[in-house]
Protein backbone atom coordinates (compact mmCIF):
# COMPACT_ATOMS: atom_id res chain seq x y z
CA UNK A 1 0.00 0.00 0.00
CA UNK A 2 1.64 3.55 -0.99
CA UNK A 3 3.18 5.15 2.03
CA UNK A 4 0.79 8.26 1.75
CA UNK A 5 -2.24 5.62 2.29
CA UNK A 6 -0.79 4.24 5.08
CA UNK A 7 -1.05 7.62 6.86
CA UNK A 8 -2.94 8.48 10.03
CA UNK A 9 -5.44 11.46 10.00
CA UNK A 10 -3.77 12.26 13.58
CA UNK A 11 -5.86 15.41 12.71
CA UNK A 12 -9.01 13.60 13.00
CA UNK A 13 -8.65 11.84 15.81
CA UNK A 14 -11.47 10.56 17.85
CA UNK A 15 -11.16 12.85 20.86
CA UNK A 16 -11.10 15.52 17.83
CA UNK A 17 -14.74 14.33 16.29
CA UNK A 18 -16.57 13.88 19.21
CA UNK A 19 -15.38 17.43 19.78
CA UNK A 20 -16.81 18.52 16.73
CA UNK A 21 -20.09 17.18 17.47
CA UNK A 22 -20.21 19.27 20.33
CA UNK A 23 -19.33 22.35 17.85
CA UNK A 24 -21.79 21.66 15.66
CA UNK A 25 -24.64 20.50 17.48
CA UNK A 26 -24.77 23.28 20.35
CA UNK A 27 -22.70 26.06 19.37
CA UNK A 28 -24.47 29.35 17.72
CA UNK A 29 -22.25 31.84 16.23
CA UNK A 30 -21.01 34.40 18.68
CA UNK A 31 -21.53 32.07 21.87
CA UNK A 32 -19.03 33.15 24.54
CA UNK A 33 -17.95 29.27 24.03
CA UNK A 34 -16.41 29.95 21.31
CA UNK A 35 -13.20 31.12 23.52
CA UNK A 36 -13.36 27.74 25.19
CA UNK A 37 -13.72 25.91 22.29
CA UNK A 38 -10.33 27.31 20.74
CA UNK A 39 -8.24 28.31 23.47
CA UNK A 40 -6.87 24.25 23.94
CA UNK A 41 -5.33 24.58 20.74
CA UNK A 42 -3.02 27.43 21.82
CA UNK A 43 -0.13 25.60 22.32
CA UNK A 44 0.07 22.95 19.37
CA UNK A 45 -0.74 25.92 17.10
CA UNK A 46 2.37 27.94 18.86
CA UNK A 47 4.46 25.43 18.25
CA UNK A 48 3.36 24.68 14.43
CA UNK A 49 3.95 28.65 14.19
CA UNK A 50 7.25 28.43 15.88
CA UNK A 51 8.72 26.16 13.15
CA UNK A 52 7.37 27.71 10.36
CA UNK A 53 8.76 31.30 11.95
CA UNK A 54 11.94 30.37 14.02
CA UNK A 55 11.36 33.16 16.32
CA UNK A 56 8.91 32.29 19.69
CA UNK A 57 7.96 36.06 20.19
CA UNK A 58 6.74 35.71 16.26
CA UNK A 59 4.70 32.82 16.52
CA UNK A 60 2.88 34.11 19.83
CA UNK A 61 1.85 37.25 17.41
CA UNK A 62 0.83 34.81 14.68
CA UNK A 63 -1.33 32.84 17.17
CA UNK A 64 -2.58 35.63 18.67
CA UNK A 65 -3.70 37.17 15.05
CA UNK A 66 -5.17 33.85 14.66
CA UNK A 67 -7.41 33.00 17.34
CA UNK A 68 -8.36 36.19 16.95
CA UNK A 69 -9.38 35.06 13.32
CA UNK A 70 -11.09 31.80 14.46
CA UNK A 71 -13.11 34.15 17.06
CA UNK A 72 -14.48 36.68 14.62
CA UNK A 73 -15.39 34.24 11.60
CA UNK A 74 -16.33 31.30 13.44
CA UNK A 75 -19.34 31.18 12.09
CA UNK A 76 -17.93 29.84 8.84
CA UNK A 77 -16.46 26.65 10.27
CA UNK A 78 -20.11 26.50 11.61
CA UNK A 79 -22.45 26.68 8.66
CA UNK A 80 -19.79 24.19 6.80
CA UNK A 81 -21.31 21.31 8.84
CA UNK A 82 -19.17 18.51 10.93
CA UNK A 83 -15.32 18.94 10.37
CA UNK A 84 -11.75 18.77 12.32
CA UNK A 85 -11.64 21.88 14.83
CA UNK A 86 -7.85 21.24 14.98
CA UNK A 87 -7.78 20.93 11.21
CA UNK A 88 -9.95 24.26 10.49
CA UNK A 89 -7.51 26.13 13.24
CA UNK A 90 -4.35 25.08 11.66
CA UNK A 91 -5.46 26.61 8.40
CA UNK A 92 -6.08 30.21 10.40
CA UNK A 93 -2.68 29.58 11.74
CA UNK A 94 -0.55 28.38 8.67
CA UNK A 95 -1.89 31.08 6.27
CA UNK A 96 -1.39 33.86 8.98
CA UNK A 97 2.16 32.36 9.25
CA UNK A 98 2.74 32.70 5.72
CA UNK A 99 1.55 36.40 5.71
CA UNK A 100 4.15 37.08 7.94
CA UNK A 101 7.11 35.93 6.12
CA UNK A 102 5.88 37.74 3.01
CA UNK A 103 7.49 40.88 5.21
CA UNK A 104 10.39 39.93 6.60
CA UNK A 105 13.79 37.89 5.32
CA UNK A 106 14.48 34.06 7.11
CA UNK A 107 16.17 33.52 10.23
CA UNK A 108 19.10 31.61 10.46
CA UNK A 109 22.09 31.28 12.96
CA UNK A 110 25.72 32.89 12.94
CA UNK A 111 27.12 29.22 12.71
CA UNK A 112 24.98 29.43 9.25
CA UNK A 113 25.72 32.94 7.93
CA UNK A 114 29.18 33.84 7.47
CA UNK A 115 32.83 31.96 8.36
CA UNK A 116 34.18 31.11 11.65
CA UNK A 117 35.78 34.76 13.34
CA UNK A 118 39.07 34.77 13.99
CA UNK A 119 39.13 35.32 18.40
CA UNK A 120 42.36 37.78 18.13
CA UNK A 121 39.52 40.06 16.03
CA UNK A 122 37.38 42.32 17.90
CA UNK A 123 34.50 40.60 17.92
CA UNK A 124 31.75 42.20 15.27
CA UNK A 125 28.72 44.38 16.55
CA UNK A 126 25.20 43.71 17.10
CA UNK A 127 23.82 43.16 13.39
CA UNK A 128 20.69 45.21 13.63
CA UNK A 129 18.95 43.86 9.89
CA UNK A 130 19.93 39.74 10.40
CA UNK A 131 17.32 37.81 12.06
CA UNK A 132 18.27 34.86 14.03
CA UNK A 133 16.55 32.04 15.47
CA UNK A 134 15.14 31.96 18.95
CA UNK A 135 15.12 29.60 21.54
CA UNK A 136 11.84 27.24 22.60
CA UNK A 137 11.16 25.78 25.81
CA UNK A 138 10.73 22.35 26.21
CA UNK A 139 8.29 22.58 28.84
CA UNK A 140 5.42 23.74 26.51
CA UNK A 141 7.29 21.33 23.58
CA UNK A 142 6.13 18.52 26.00
CA UNK A 143 2.12 19.19 25.52
CA UNK A 144 2.52 18.64 22.16
CA UNK A 145 1.27 15.33 20.64
CA UNK A 146 3.69 12.68 19.37
CA UNK A 147 3.11 10.67 15.87
CA UNK A 148 4.63 7.69 15.50
CA UNK A 149 4.01 8.39 11.67
CA UNK A 150 5.54 11.21 11.06
CA UNK A 151 9.61 11.69 9.23
CA UNK A 152 10.73 13.73 12.20
CA UNK A 153 10.18 13.59 15.57
CA UNK A 154 8.70 16.17 17.76
CA UNK A 155 12.01 17.20 19.60
CA UNK A 156 14.06 16.49 16.40
CA UNK A 157 11.78 19.13 14.55
CA UNK A 158 12.69 21.84 16.70
CA UNK A 159 15.96 21.14 17.32
CA UNK A 160 18.20 23.84 16.11
CA UNK A 161 20.31 22.04 13.43
CA UNK A 162 16.69 21.35 11.71
CA UNK A 163 15.45 24.48 11.88
CA UNK A 164 18.29 26.31 10.27
CA UNK A 165 17.87 24.19 7.65
CA UNK A 166 14.08 24.76 7.72
CA UNK A 167 14.62 28.34 6.94
CA UNK A 168 16.10 27.72 3.83
CA UNK A 169 13.08 26.88 2.28
CA UNK A 170 10.38 28.96 0.68
CA UNK A 171 7.98 29.86 2.86
CA UNK A 172 5.27 27.70 1.30
CA UNK A 173 7.82 24.78 0.89
CA UNK A 174 8.63 25.03 4.29
CA UNK A 175 4.87 24.86 5.13
CA UNK A 176 4.19 21.99 3.08
CA UNK A 177 6.93 20.23 4.86
CA UNK A 178 6.22 20.87 8.27
CA UNK A 179 2.68 18.99 7.48
CA UNK A 180 3.25 16.54 5.66
CA UNK A 181 6.62 15.36 7.30
CA UNK A 182 5.78 16.48 11.16
CA UNK A 183 2.30 16.45 11.28
CA UNK A 184 1.62 13.98 8.94
CA UNK A 185 -1.38 15.68 6.87
CA UNK A 186 -2.51 13.56 3.79
CA UNK A 187 -1.44 15.69 0.29
CA UNK A 188 -4.82 15.95 -0.71
CA UNK A 189 -5.85 17.64 3.09
CA UNK A 190 -2.70 20.33 2.82
CA UNK A 191 -3.76 21.07 -0.97
CA UNK A 192 -7.00 21.65 0.02
CA UNK A 193 -5.04 24.08 3.11
CA UNK A 194 -2.80 26.17 0.83
CA UNK A 195 -6.36 26.05 -2.15
CA UNK A 196 -3.66 24.90 -4.57
CA UNK A 197 -3.90 21.12 -6.58
CA UNK A 198 -2.86 17.93 -4.53
CA UNK A 199 0.22 17.82 -7.88
CA UNK A 200 1.33 21.04 -6.57
CA UNK A 201 1.85 19.72 -3.04
CA UNK A 202 4.11 16.74 -3.91
CA UNK A 203 6.21 18.59 -6.05
CA UNK A 204 6.83 21.00 -3.65
CA UNK A 205 7.18 18.50 -1.12
CA UNK A 206 10.11 16.86 -3.00
CA UNK A 207 12.15 19.90 -3.59
CA UNK A 208 11.85 21.07 -0.23
CA UNK A 209 13.36 17.07 1.40
CA UNK A 210 15.92 17.32 -1.41
CA UNK A 211 16.84 20.96 0.24
CA UNK A 212 16.23 19.71 3.72
CA UNK A 213 18.93 16.68 3.17
CA UNK A 214 21.26 18.63 1.37
CA UNK A 215 21.69 21.02 3.95
CA UNK A 216 20.96 18.57 7.38
CA UNK A 217 23.31 16.08 7.23
CA UNK A 218 22.87 12.73 9.06
CA UNK A 219 25.96 13.92 11.32
CA UNK A 220 23.61 16.86 12.20
CA UNK A 221 20.67 14.72 12.28
CA UNK A 222 22.33 12.19 15.15
CA UNK A 223 23.28 14.96 17.27
CA UNK A 224 19.74 16.26 16.59
CA UNK A 225 18.16 12.86 17.62
CA UNK A 226 20.72 12.28 20.62
CA UNK A 227 20.19 12.84 23.79
CA UNK A 228 20.39 10.29 27.10
CA UNK A 229 19.68 11.62 30.50
CA UNK A 230 21.76 9.01 31.73
CA UNK A 231 24.45 8.76 34.44
CA UNK A 232 27.58 10.09 31.91
CA UNK A 233 25.62 12.68 30.35
CA UNK A 234 24.16 14.30 33.55
CA UNK A 235 27.61 14.88 34.84
CA UNK A 236 28.97 16.58 32.00
CA UNK A 237 26.20 19.05 32.26
CA UNK A 238 27.20 19.12 36.14
CA UNK A 239 30.46 19.66 35.25
CA UNK A 240 29.60 22.36 32.35
CA UNK A 241 27.63 24.48 35.13
CA UNK A 242 30.54 23.96 37.84
CA UNK A 243 32.57 25.11 35.00
CA UNK A 244 31.07 28.43 34.29
CA UNK A 245 30.26 29.33 37.88
CA UNK A 246 34.00 28.38 39.26
CA UNK A 247 35.39 30.25 36.48
CA UNK A 248 37.14 27.05 35.39
CA UNK A 249 38.27 28.58 31.51
CA UNK A 250 40.52 25.22 30.95
CA UNK A 251 37.99 22.76 32.81
CA UNK A 252 35.43 24.51 30.54
CA UNK A 253 37.61 24.16 26.98
CA UNK A 254 38.06 20.03 28.52
CA UNK A 255 34.31 19.37 28.15
CA UNK A 256 34.21 20.34 24.53
CA UNK A 257 35.02 18.30 21.16
CA UNK A 258 37.86 19.62 19.24
CA UNK A 259 35.83 21.27 16.25
CA UNK A 260 33.35 22.41 18.92
CA UNK A 261 31.31 25.38 17.84
CA UNK A 262 30.56 28.90 19.92
CA UNK A 263 27.81 31.26 18.56
CA UNK A 264 26.07 34.30 20.85
CA UNK A 265 23.31 35.53 18.33
CA UNK A 266 22.52 38.22 17.98
CA UNK A 267 25.84 38.50 17.95
CA UNK A 268 27.50 37.59 14.22
CA UNK A 269 30.63 36.34 15.35
CA UNK A 270 30.75 32.65 16.13
CA UNK A 271 34.16 30.71 16.84
CA UNK A 272 35.16 27.02 16.34
CA UNK A 273 37.49 24.77 17.71
CA UNK A 274 38.95 24.96 21.55
CA UNK A 275 41.74 27.05 21.01
CA UNK A 276 39.10 29.73 19.43
CA UNK A 277 36.94 29.25 22.04
CA UNK A 278 38.79 29.32 24.65
CA UNK A 279 40.39 32.83 23.37
CA UNK A 280 36.84 34.40 23.40
CA UNK A 281 36.06 33.09 26.35
CA UNK A 282 39.12 34.56 28.61
CA UNK A 283 39.30 37.66 26.61
CA UNK A 284 35.48 38.11 26.84
CA UNK A 285 33.23 36.16 28.75
CA UNK A 286 36.29 35.55 31.91
CA UNK A 287 38.25 38.69 32.04
CA UNK A 288 40.84 38.85 34.02
CA UNK A 289 40.42 40.25 37.86
CA UNK A 290 36.89 39.43 37.56
CA UNK A 291 35.38 36.55 39.75
CA UNK A 292 32.18 34.51 40.42
CA UNK A 293 30.60 36.69 37.16
CA UNK A 294 28.44 33.87 36.25
CA UNK A 295 25.08 31.64 37.35
CA UNK A 296 23.65 29.02 34.80
CA UNK A 297 19.90 27.27 35.89
CA UNK A 298 19.65 24.19 34.06
CA UNK A 299 16.72 23.94 31.68
CA UNK A 300 15.88 22.48 28.07
CA UNK A 301 15.16 24.10 24.62
CA UNK A 302 14.55 22.61 21.57
CA UNK A 303 14.50 19.73 22.74
CA UNK A 304 18.53 19.69 23.57
CA UNK A 305 19.98 20.39 27.62
CA UNK A 306 20.39 23.86 28.06
CA UNK A 307 20.92 27.06 30.41
CA UNK A 308 19.83 30.23 31.67
CA UNK A 309 22.64 32.52 32.20
CA UNK A 310 22.94 35.19 35.05
CA UNK A 311 25.46 37.78 35.03
CA UNK A 312 26.73 39.97 37.78
CA UNK A 313 25.57 42.86 38.39
CA UNK A 314 27.94 45.03 41.30
CA UNK A 315 25.56 47.65 41.49
CA UNK A 316 22.44 46.34 42.90
CA UNK A 317 24.34 43.43 44.03
CA UNK A 318 22.66 40.77 41.99
CA UNK A 319 22.95 38.49 39.09
CA UNK A 320 20.84 39.43 35.79
CA UNK A 321 19.61 37.37 32.94
CA UNK A 322 21.70 37.35 30.51
CA UNK A 323 21.19 34.59 27.93
CA UNK A 324 19.99 31.12 27.28
CA UNK A 325 22.60 28.47 26.47
CA UNK A 326 21.39 25.42 23.88
CA UNK A 327 23.70 22.81 24.13
CA UNK A 328 24.25 20.11 21.39
CA UNK A 329 26.18 16.88 22.41
CA UNK A 330 28.53 14.89 20.60
CA UNK A 331 26.76 12.15 18.97
CA UNK A 332 29.84 10.33 17.57
CA UNK A 333 30.97 8.66 20.76
CA UNK A 334 27.96 7.36 22.69
CA UNK A 335 30.78 6.16 25.15
CA UNK A 336 32.47 9.79 25.37
CA UNK A 337 30.17 12.65 26.71
CA UNK A 338 31.23 15.85 25.21
CA UNK A 339 29.26 19.33 24.31
CA UNK A 340 29.64 19.79 20.05
CA UNK A 341 28.08 23.23 19.60
CA UNK A 342 27.40 26.36 22.38
CA UNK A 343 24.64 27.97 21.64
CA UNK A 344 23.87 31.19 23.56
CA UNK A 345 20.82 33.55 22.81
CA UNK A 346 21.84 37.04 23.82
CA UNK A 347 19.21 38.72 25.66
CA UNK A 348 17.20 39.13 29.36
CA UNK A 349 13.25 38.99 27.96
CA UNK A 350 13.76 35.61 26.75
CA UNK A 351 14.30 33.82 30.18
CA UNK A 352 11.06 34.67 31.53
CA UNK A 353 9.55 32.22 28.72
CA UNK A 354 11.26 29.69 30.06
CA UNK A 355 9.56 30.32 33.93
CA UNK A 356 12.67 31.94 35.23
CA UNK A 357 13.15 35.37 37.20
CA UNK A 358 15.11 38.20 35.45
CA UNK A 359 17.06 38.62 38.59
CA UNK A 360 18.91 36.52 41.17
CA UNK A 361 19.90 37.23 44.54
CA UNK A 362 23.58 37.46 44.82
Amino acid sequence: MPSEQRKTDNLSSKKDRVEEVRVTTRLTPGSSDISSLIEPYRRELLLHCYRLLGSLHDAEDAVQEAMLRAWRHFDTFTQKGPGSLRTWLYTIATNTSLDALKKRSPRTLPTAASPAWNPQRPVAPRGAEALWLEPFPDSWLAEATENPEARYTRHESVSLAFLTALQLLPSRQRAILLLSDVLDWRAVEIAQLLEISVGAVNSALHRARVTLEKNYPSSQREMAQFYRADAATNTLLVRYLQAWETDDVDGLVALLTEDATLSMPPVPSWYQGREAIRTILLAVLFPSGVQNRWRLSPTRANGQPAFVVYRADEATRSYRAFAIQVITLDASRRDLRQVAEVTAFLGPELVTSFGFPLQLPQ
